[in-house]
């Protein structure tokens, strides 16, 4: 080959390497570049009573473990953690306390990703009746069904006429500042069996009939979540079957749920560190993560 063309040869096959490299590189680039991920939410996601707590926002009562901050080490995501203990639907869109700003500000439009678990305080549904359900329980000494002929559906209609569209408006001001991003919402794990445990009513004491009262009424909650979710383009975590066998009834190391009494966290009726972990493990499956 004359000189002339082996040198055109070799400065075209350095140009196709070059490029090659280039295009290697800015691959590899893209693929390293971490997900910008937002954790909004209420105590579910803040693990609110999990060790240890995260000083920056003393009021919300936020742990360092939370599914959040487990979820992200595990991806790498760039984490901006806004979940709060007490969090309704309103405190994505307004200060839930001085100096805590509304939520949706932590989600700006290259937000890859966001996360959360929302519902459950509006009305007071999870506290009322939990506290209403276990007083009624201990003044029966855990007979009968006194929480379910005492409210009957009352907590299922406030769930329907409050709670469903304030979840659409939330889920809504997440979608309008992140068209683009990823959102899960998920679903509460179990706190009650489906049946009544007789062994539990020391730990969790809700009378034999109100404890599948109580399982169908956060099977509905959960159902209205999915429905809120689904309607609003996000994804749905679901903890139906995942989280069966994991209630507050169940022994340390496998409950996912502390009970109200004689629990190992400061904050009862709420996920333990086991369970964020497994909250989060499960978020990742559901979305590819990981």
């Amino acid at each position: 080959m004359h000189m002339p063309a082996l040198r055109r040869v070799m400065t075209a096959t350095a140009a196709a390497a070059g490029a090659l490299a280039l295009g290697l590189t800015g691959t590899t680039a893209q693929a390293a570049t971490p997900l910008k991920y937002a954790a909004l939410g209420d105590s579910y996601s803040a693990a609110s009573g999990v060790l240890p707590v995260d000083l920056s926002s003393p009021l919300c009562l936020r742990s360092t473990a939370n599914y959040p901050h487990v979820l992200a080490s595990r991806t790498g995501a760039r984490l901006t953690d806004v979940t709060c203990g007490a969090a309704q639907t309103k405190d994505f869109t307004a200060a839930q306390y001085p100096g805590v700003a509304p939520q949706v500000n932590a989600v700006t439009a290259d937000t890859d990703l966001v996360t959360l678990t929302i519902g459950g305080n509006d009305n007071g549904t999870f506290i009322n009746a939990i506290l209403s359900c276990g007083t009624a329980g201990v003044l029966s000494a855990g007979q009968g069904s006194p929480c379910k002929d005492k409210y009957g559906t009352s907590f299922d209609d406030a769930i329907d006429a409050n709670t469903y569209p304030a979840l659409k408006r939330a889920l809504g001001s997440v979608r309008a500042k992140a068209p683009g991003a990823r959102v899960a919402v998920l679903g509460y794990p179990w706190i009650t069996p489906a049946t009544a445990d007789p062994s539990c009513f020391a730990r969790l004491p809700i009378a034999s009939g109100d404890v599948p009262y109580l399982h169908a009424m956060q099977a509905h909650l959960n159902a209205v979540v999915r429905r809120a979710a689904e309607e609003t383009g996000a994804v749905y975590v679901d903890f139906a079957q995942a989280s069966t066998g994991h209630d507050a009834c169940q022994a340390a190391g496998t409950r996912w749920i502390e009970p109200l009494l004689f629990g190992q966290n400061i904050v009862p009726v709420h996920p333990n560190a086991l369970g964020e972990r497994r909250m989060a493990e499960r978020t990742m499956s559901v979305l590819g993560l990981g």
